[in-house]
């Protein structure tokens, strides 16, 4: 199992890969069979669709912010909440992730919804 400080590590990278435009970097961190639902009650990409939206993503230029310091657990998983800033809008997110042994992403869960966009 990962240690949290590993997952903590995941996270940051995952934020500075959006910060630094990097779509490949975000991918990097999935494992090849991830699953990535976002936001939560939309259907799951899988495989290339977690690449291609991810590339999507970070390529409409979206920035994320952590709004408190990520959290880890006493099992495979880690979370934080973010804003996420794209031009003219701003949607507050919690992400929780699950990691593999090899401390690779095997899923992300995205929590936000239709109240929690902000126009900018």
């Amino acid at each position: 199992m990962p240690t949290q400080a590993q997952m903590k590590a995941a996270l940051q990278s995952y934020v500075d890969g959006f910060a630094n435009g990097d779509p490949e970097a975000v991918i990097a961190l999935f494992a090849e069979d991830a699953v990535v639902e976002d936001p939560v009650g939309t259907p799951e990409k899988r495989g290339a669709e977690v690449a291609e939206f991810y590339r999507n993503a970070v390529g409409s230029g979206a920035k994320i912010s952590l709004d408190t310091p990520i959290r880890g657990s006493h099992g495979s998983s880690a979370a934080m909440a973010f804003t996420v800033e794209m031009p003219g809008m701003q949607i507050s997110v919690i992400d929780v992730f699950t990691f593999n042994e090899a401390g690779k992403v095997t899923s992300m869960r995205a929590y936000w919804g239709s109240e929690d966009f902000t126009q900018s």
